[in-house]
């Protein structure tokens, strides 16, 4: 599915998922970029690569909108121009729920007639399987969420084809009975709807039931061993900036900074199960990621990663709900002060990146 090396040397992002707040984290970074560089817009990016929430960000940034345009959006709650609302994310699938209460009731038919007619011999875990295989694939649907993109993708002159996109744009997801990565925008799925394909990304498991497309069902593309950036350096890109926002927090325990809803705490485990989950989950992923990164230099010495990430000390960046809204500001700003930070310390890898390629930070 992957295109031959451009002999052009080429420039791509790499957006991958973090949930509401991690995509505002990555519009304040490109932000802190467009303010801190000298002429230059996000449209001056050659590839843009999204997964999960990050290919909604990829999508309006390929698109040529500027990234100072959706920072203002996002910052401002009054601001119509992404008018993002709960209700676009948290919808129930009526159809899934109505299967789940179905098979449900002929789970317990068959356990209480094994019961009542064989009650010696009757499997009990078996039986309770069925249960297990009730559930539903996923809390919510992306329906409303589509609808809602679809919308504001033809109010803000976004193209629904990936062809019309003034920048190249490649939206990963999984396709979930193959369990492989799937592109869209490349090859056998270029076809398919821009906003379909953003949802297809974004569907969190559990949370979000799989999205499908012609008759295969997707989920969200994950970190993948390089958060992506293999795909924009098979389209010509010699360096790649990954914008992850889903790293671990270094927590001091001396410290109250866990914002919970109970008040502030010193510990992650403070947050519930949840959270020790998603902490878990980060470590292995970082780890992860470090190790593909340096894997991705030795193979090909002549396309360069550069990570940027947020600070892992900062509880209060890291421990709001991907689904907060009300935690924004702090996250937008940030994702924004780090990465000018960044820009204004010669030494910083980000920085030298970017010197190489002839971008210069402001003085």
């Amino acid at each position: 599915m992957s295109p031959a090396l451009s002999r052009e040397r080429r420039l791509g992002l790499s957006l991958p998922g973090g949930g509401v707040t991690g995509a505002m984290y990555q519009v304040g970074v490109v932000a802190a970029l467009e303010d801190g560089l000298e002429n230059f817009r996000a449209s001056d990016l050659d590839v843009f690569v999204g997964s999960s929430t990050g290919a909604t960000v990829a999508t309006f940034l390929a698109a040529g909108n500027s990234a100072q345009r959706l920072y203002r959006a996002l910052l401002d709650p009054a601001d119509t121009f992404f008018p993002l609302k709960r209700h676009h994310l948290m919808r129930l699938d009526g159809a899934e729920w109505q299967r789940v209460g179905l098979s449900t009731v002929a789970a317990a038919r068959r356990l209480l007639s094994s019961v009542t007619s064989r009650p010696l011999e009757a499997d009990l875990w078996n039986e309770l399987d069925r249960f297990w295989d009730s559930l539903p694939a996923g809390i919510f649907t992306l329906d409303g969420y589509e609808h809602f993109l679809a919308e504001i993708m033809l109010r803000r002159g976004v193209p629904d084809r990936f062809a019309d996109m003034p920048r190249k744009l490649v939206v990963v997801a999984i396709d979930l009975d193959q369990g492989a990565r799937a592109l869209f925008g490349l090859g056998a799925l270029a076809h398919v709807p821009v906003a379909r394909a953003v949802c297809a990304s974004a569907a969190t498991p559990i949370l979000f039931a799989p999205v499908r497309i012609e008759g295969r069902d997707y989920v969200e593309g994950g970190l993948g061993a390089v958060a992506h950036a293999d795909v924009a350096q098979s389209l010509g890109c010699d360096l790649v900036l990954v914008v992850n926002p889903m790293v671990p927090i270094q927590t001091d325990p001396a410290v109250r900074d866990i914002p919970t809803g109970h008040g502030t705490m010193q510990h992650v485990r403070d947050k519930g199960a949840l959270w020790v989950y998603s902490q878990s989950w980060r470590v292995r992923t970082e780890s992860r990621m470090r190790e593909g990164v340096a894997r991705f230099h030795a193979e090909n010495p002549n396309t360069r990663v550069v990570l940027i990430e947020p600070d892992q000390t900062d509880a209060t960046m890291f421990m709001y709900s991907p689904m907060n809204f009300a935690a924004r500001r702090h996250i937008l700003e940030d994702g924004y002060t780090q990465t000018m930070k960044a820009l204004r310390t010669p030494e910083s890898p980000l920085r030298c990146a970017l010197e190489s390629r002839g971008l210069v930070a402001k003085s």
